[in-house]
């Protein structure tokens, strides 16, 4: 069973009071696909962004930091709009402009200030924004809006992905039920270094603006920044928490409570789905691994060593072959760079299987339990490093035939 078929787009996800969604099918790099995705949010809702550290960031990733600095001056952000089929990226002062004019156009119609108008792409890189699509279209998304499009949205996002990525939670807090729904794209060009390539979650918690702000960092370091496919940051990361305080909870202030650990650890979980969803969709995948360093120095050296195996190229073709090269296992850590590494007391583990110690082979291992192992749909690596108190997990997936034709064919 691949990683892509195991995949599956849990129950009905529930709408989110203050939340509207409008899709259309703009066309923009293929007729008949959802390609336009509009979120409206009521006045007073909060909002929090993290966004990706390429150099290269997309045109709209600039403009949307720059609303997002705006609104803490006064202005609260109404509305996102998303576009597949071109990344807007590397695009220079030409792509500016077309950000700029869309959510013009749109702040027109929503009767608000195109600063209060966040704005999103993804797709090809270096190729021109066929903006004139998107405001021919922007009439038909606004008409679309409703609070249970989320299921449209999730497939609105999409581009090489196999299957949408959506769920929802509930929890009681503070004697309010409150919801949470998220949905994030993402299959390719994955290391997210703050967030994933698009992902947007939001609640009907009240949570104050500082603390919302506090909790997407956060929840964005123990979901997204802890998953690879290849290595590969977009220039167009971006991860969205929103806030409409609709539930009728007290809003939370203290990051100390109960209240405000309970909603964070409710994120986290959405988030993390979320973010193995990602790398179970990963192009070509038909492997989940997860990647464990335990009894580290720091959670630096851990992660070091995590990501090394995680992005080995001979790591993940022999994940896809089922084929237990423990060698190219051990030779990542080693070049991970942790400083006077030990290896005659670290353990290598596959699931329970000890593989790895005293600086070989384990003595009860046999190829027959690696085999049995590798062939899993779903494989744990641990590496228990012995000498400290730090770990860390990084999920990852295999490399097939897949990966190289998918990425062969992309721009056709």
């Amino acid at each position: 069973m691949s990683a892509n078929s195991s995949f599956e787009l849990l129950g009905s996800l529930s709408p989110i009071a203050g939340v509207s969604l409008g899709v259309a099918e703009a066309g923009i790099k293929q007729i008949s696909h959802k390609d336009l995705l509009l979120i409206v949010l009521d006045e007073g809702t909060k909002i929090a962004g993290v966004f990706t550290q390429n150099k290269f960031c997309a045109a709209p990733v600039i403009v949307a930091k720059e609303h997002l600095l705006r609104k803490e001056s006064g202005s609260s952000i109404r509305a996102l709009i998303i576009n597949t089929g071109s990344a807007n990226a590397g695009t220079g002062e030409e792509g500016i402009t077309h950000t700029r004019f869309i959510c013009a156009e749109l702040s027109r119609l929503l009767n608000c200030d195109e600063s209060q108008i966040l704005p999103f792409s993804t797709g090809v890189i270096m190729e021109r924004l066929p903006v004139e699509k998107i405001i021919s279209n922007l009439p038909r998304v606004v008409a679309n809006l409703k609070p249970d499009n989320w299921h449209s949205a999730a497939q609105a996002i999409l581009t090489t992905d196999t299957a949408p990525k959506a769920i929802t939670k509930k929890i009681l807090l503070g004697g309010a039920m409150i919801t949470i729904t998220g949905v994030a794209k993402g299959s390719g060009m994955i290391r997210p270094n703050m967030a994933t390539m698009l992902s947007y979650l939001a609640t009907d918690a009240a949570v104050s603006q500082p603390l919302l702000n506090k909790m997407i960092h956060n929840v964005a370091e123990n979901s997204f920044n802890r998953i690879t496919v290849d290595g590969d940051t977009s220039t167009n990361d971006s991860f969205i928490l929103i806030a409409t305080g609709c539930a009728g909870n007290l809003e939370i202030f203290d990051q100390e409570s109960p209240e405000y650990k309970e909603l964070q650890d409710a994120v986290t979980e959405v988030a993390v789905y979320l973010a193995k969803a990602i790398v179970k969709d990963g192009e070509g995948a038909t492997k989940f691994i997860t990647v464990k360093i335990e009894s580290g120095r720091d959670s630096d050296e851990c992660a070091k060593i995590a990501y090394a195996i995680a992005h080995s190229p001979l790591v993940k073709t022999a994940f896809f072959a089922s084929d237990p090269n423990l060698g190219r296992i051990i030779a990542a850590i080693g070049f991970a760079g942790a400083e006077d590494l030990d290896v005659d007391i670290l353990q290598l583990y596959l699931d329970d299987v000890l593989v790895f110690e005293n600086g070989g082979r384990a003595r009860n291992y046999s190829e027959e339990e690696g085999v049995r192992v590798m062939a899993q749909p779903e494989i744990t690596v641990r590496v228990v490093l012995n000498r400290g108190k730090s770990s860390t997990t990084v999920w990852t997936c295999d490399f097939s035939y897949d990966y190289v034709k998918i990425n062969s064919d992309y721009r056709s």
